[in-house]
This record gives C-alpha cells, structure tokens and sequence, in this order.
C-alpha cells in the first residue's frame, strides 16, 4: 500500500478536523478525544454538507448541515438515516499522519 504523507497529529485539534485534497475529492482527517485518527470522505451523504465543520463526538460526526450522525469508523449514517460515505485507511506512525493512496484510486475507478 503506498502511503501519502498529510501531516502530524498535532495539526488536528482534539474533537477536530483538517482537510486533504485529493484528485478524487477532499477527505476529512478527525482527531477524537482520545487521540484516534480517522480519515472519510468530506461530505454527508444526505446533502453534501461539509463533515470537516462538524462536531466530533466520540468515534461520530454531526453534520453541521442537518444533524446527520456520520460513523468515523465505517463511514455509514447512524440512527434512523441512511447512507455512507467512503473511509480512508489512515496511519499514525508516532504522531505522523499518512492516508492509504490506494484506497483513493480504487474508489475512483
């Protein structure tokens, strides 16, 4: 798997998030409260909102369009509604942030 470097974990505030362009679409990196590190698409699958201003809570995200509760882990919409988003693998070598190229390409296929 070839690894795109995007930055260090302490670019991301806690309970926060930071956005990478990618060729295939910006993607969301989330920090949590306890430090893990989450990358999925940057927008909620109900009406495109921007995942990245959301309010981070647990291993979830709140779209901060309609409340749309988005799972960091396996990208799907919590609750009642329906629909994901793509997830991207991320690595956390020491603090250092890298996200999984092929994933992106995959996915853009």
């Amino acid at each position: 798997m070839n690894w795109i470097a995007i930055g260090d974990i302490s670019d991301i505030p806690l309970r926060g998030a930071r956005c990478v362009k990618t060729q295939q679409g910006k993607i969301a990196v989330f920090r949590t409260a306890e430090n893990e590190v989450f990358a999925i698409e940057d927008h909620c699958p109900h009406k495109g909102g921007p995942l990245s201003q959301g309010i981070v809570h647990g291993t979830a995200v709140t779209c901060p369009l309609h409340n749309w509760v988005i799972s960091l882990e396996t990208g799907k919409a919590l609750g009642a509604d329906e629909g994901e988003v793509r997830t991207i693998p991320v690595r956390n070598d020491n603090g250092a942030l890298s996200i999984a190229l092929e994933s992106l390409m995959m996915a853009a296929e």
